[in-house]
């Protein structure tokens, strides 16, 4: 493997045409650089550097050498740049999943923040549920994600996530009211409340929501009738509003979009915890971080 010092030596000297006038614009002395091409004649075998009178030239190989040890050091150069500009976060490029709903209220927040902080990171979001997300970050497809999980949900093997926040669970019925109440925001309803409704055709959302929901109403003593299921609440919201049925909903989803004719009701105790999520424990790369720290503070502003 050919050392980039002595790489770096000759093309200096194809850049000044000397041996000194090399060393003195690397700052070596001139026998250092005299051993670093000798070295590397010796490493690649060939003949690289011919004498002319008192001076030297570069043979056809030691020009050809030259000319990719210019492109080679102009890359790395450039990697430790781009490398510098990360770190110290006066560029960058960090990677975010995000469910939905997240991605409708928290991501524009914390893209608001970060364009304060720091103007010059740049943030991709694709849209994925917390499964899809896992297989993103294990694949090193995405730095970080937003993710959520029901209680008694295990985390994915090699996925780290803290919890932002608890995010409420709501009843949502028609304009018409629930059967379990007047249907209003004010107060919470009992878990056991939602036996009113078993009689009631019920809508679900993916697959994690279905399963908290069919837990819920297992809780209340009632299999719930399932009529519809959809990941997309706007949506089940319309489906809810048409007196389709009756949903349950987080209240991420419902800050997101509410539909002027349902009815919301937090379920005491119920809640889903937010999280963010990456791959591997830390550290993580500065961009990553601020990223992750923009995010924090748009799910404290909330």
């Amino acid at each position: 493997m050919i050392d980039l010092r002595r790489l770096e030596a000759l093309v200096a000297v194809h850049r000044t045409g000397s041996v000194s006038a090399a060393a003195a614009s690397l700052h070596y002395g001139q026998p250092t650089v005299s051993h670093h091409l000798r070295r590397l004649e010796a490493e690649t075998g060939s003949v690289l550097l011919q004498r002319v009178g008192r001076g030297i030239r570069l043979t056809p190989d030691g020009e050809r050498l030259a000319r990719r040890g210019e492109e080679i050091l102009g890359l790395l150069e450039r990697a430790e740049d781009e490398l510098a500009a990360a770190t110290q976060l006066r560029a960058g490029r960090v990677r975010l999943a995000a469910f939905p709903s997240a991605a409708a209220t928290l991501v524009p927040a914390a893209i608001a923040l970060l364009a304060r902080a720091h103007p010059d990171l740049a943030l991709d979001l694709v849209e994925a549920e917390p499964p899809e997300a896992a297989e993103l970050l294990r694949a090193g497809d995405v730095d970080l994600a937003l993710t959520f999980a029901y209680p008694g949900q295990a985390e994915v093997d090699g996925i780290t996530s803290t919890t932002l926040f608890h995010d409420p669970l709501y009843l949502v019925t028609g304009p018409a009211g629930d059967g379990a109440g007047d249907g209003g925001e004010a107060g919470e309803l009992a878990g056991d409340g939602l036996a009113a409704l078993a009689d009631r055709r019920w809508i679900t959302g993916c697959e994690r929501c279905r399963a908290e929901l069919l837990a819920l109403c297992d809780a209340a003593g009632f299999a719930p009738r399932i009529a519809f299921a959809s990941d997309d609440y706007v949506a089940v919201q319309s489906l809810v509003a048409g007196g389709v049925g009756v949903t349950v909903l987080p209240g991420l989803a419902l800050r997101a979009h509410l539909h002027p004719d349902v009815r919301r009701r937090a379920i005491a105790g119920a809640d889903r915890r937010v999280q963010l999520s990456s791959y591997g424990a830390p550290p993580r790369p500065a961009s990553v971080e601020a990223v992750a720290e923009a995010l924090r503070a748009a799910a404290t502003r909330r």
